[in-house]
Parts: C-alpha cells; structure tokens; sequence
C-alpha cells in the first residue's frame, strides 16, 4: 500500500486508519523536534523522508545522483507502521544502541529488517525512543558514514 501524495501534510491527511495516522504524526513530530540542523522533511519513495538535501551534500544518492541522500523514511504501510533508518544499517554501533533499548523499553520481539523497523501495533511504537535514534547523527555524520561505505572509490 503506497499512499498517493506531492506533499507531507497531504501523506498524513490522506492515511486511512486513525491508529496509523496518529502514529506518523507522533513520530514525525518527534522527528522534526529531535533530528539535527541540516536535514530537510520531504516526499522521498513515496513515503515522508528526512533527506540530506542536495546544497549539504551535492554528489546526492549513489543509485539516482539527482536525489538527495536519504536518511530515515516514516510510512503507513497495509499492516505495519515502518521507520526505516539508513543509519541503523550503516553503524553497527548505533544498531546496538538502538535494538539494546528497544529490548529495555518495549516488550516483546524487535520486527527489524536492515534499515527497517516495524511496528504491527501502531499504538505501542516507543516514539520517545525514535526520537532519541534520529539525534544520534548529524547530516555531516552521515555523509561521511555513507561516504564510507557506497560511495563508489574512484
């Protein structure tokens, strides 16, 4: 289930389930209020998406240059709400951070796959904890981790 949408607000507005909608707009709120200066709220693969716009970081996305980096996406999909964060799949010390309090704070079993998170109950998402992951890195820190790791080496 992808929701059509140009802009933010109407992705939001446009989310069926009020349980889902309710949770995007706690997430992106703590989100907006948590991630560092410099990344920029956007539309990105139909989804919301904090980005590091193309004026930070040129060179944009290794796989279509004329996008800028993705760094987390929020979205209502058909039976989850996801949080995918790329930063999780690039720094295996913040991937132990973050699965080490998740297991503090919330009970039961992590649905995680490499950058994503999932969350069937959209009621019990620990959004004080997700806005304590996206302030972990800033755009800078990003770029050089994703530098790192796919840029192609010339």
């Amino acid at each position: 289930m992808q929701i059509q949408a140009k802009t933010v607000d109407e992705y939001v507005e446009k989310i069926e389930d009020p349980t889902k909608q309710e949770a995007i707009t706690r997430l992106r709120e703590v989100i907006l209020k948590n991630i560092p200066a410099g990344f920029t709220e956007t539309m990105s693969y139909g989804m919301i998406g904090y980005v590091v716009p193309h004026e930070l970081y040129p060179a944009g996305y290794h796989c279509d240059p004329k996008l800028p980096l993705p760094f987390i996406n929020i979205a209502a999909q058909k039976n989850f709400v996801a949080v995918y964060h790329m930063g999780i799949y690039a720094d295996p010390d913040l991937l132990t951070w973050f699965t080490d309090e998740h297991a503090k704070r919330v009970s039961g079993k992590l649905d995680m796959g490499k950058s994503c998170i999932r969350y069937k109950h959209a009621d019990k998402i620990p959004v004080d904890l997700i806005g304590e992951l996206v302030s972990k890195m800033s755009p800078q820190d990003w770029v050089n981790k994703y530098e790192c790791l796919y840029r192609p080496k010339k």
